[in-house]
């Protein structure tokens, strides 16, 4: 596994639901970014992820942070998905996992013995400077929204 902590970040352009394109260079300078990788729109623990980051978006804007999701779903499912829940980030289209694969999170994964490539869910949290601060893989989605802001918490008032 790659460790990306204290690594500048894989620079990426992904379109998002609506098709606009979408850098981590747009941020550079001015704020945080949680970026954090899924397996797929509407699932049950990808749907609480998502609406955890929802019900936390204030507090990270508030800390000088944007909040963007990566899945390879299409940008028609994101645009549903966002508008199904209310969320108030962008849901970016990594179709053929290039961005999953710089960051390693296109894993192996198994499901009812069955083997296949999917997304390990991962969050990363880069700096204005675009260094990657903070990682956390295979993420269990309870707590973890909770984690991340505290996290930002200490590197803001640092």
């Amino acid at each position: 596994m790659t460790k990306l902590e204290g690594l500048q970040a894989p620079e990426f352009s992904l379109p998002n639901e609506k098709g606009e394109t979408v850098s981590l260079k747009d941020f550079a300078g001015e704020k945080y970014v949680v970026l954090y990788f899924y397996p797929k729109d509407s699932t049950p623990g990808c749907t609480t992820q998502a609406c955890d980051f929802r019900d936390a978006y204030e507090d990270f804007s508030k800390l000088n942070a944007v909040v963007l999701g990566v899945s390879p779903d299409s940008e028609v499912s994101h645009e549903k998905f966002i508008g199904k829940h209310g969320l108030p980030f962008s849901l970016l289209v990594d179709a053929d996992h290039t961005v999953a694969e710089k960051y390693d999170v296109w894993k192996l994964k198994k499901m009812f013995g069955k083997e296949y490539m999917g997304i390990e869910r991962s969050t990363f949290l880069i700096d204005p400077t675009g260094t990657v601060v903070k990682e956390w893989r295979k993420v269990k989605v309870k707590g973890h929204i909770e984690e991340a802001l505290a996290t930002l918490e200490q590197l803001t008032q640092s």
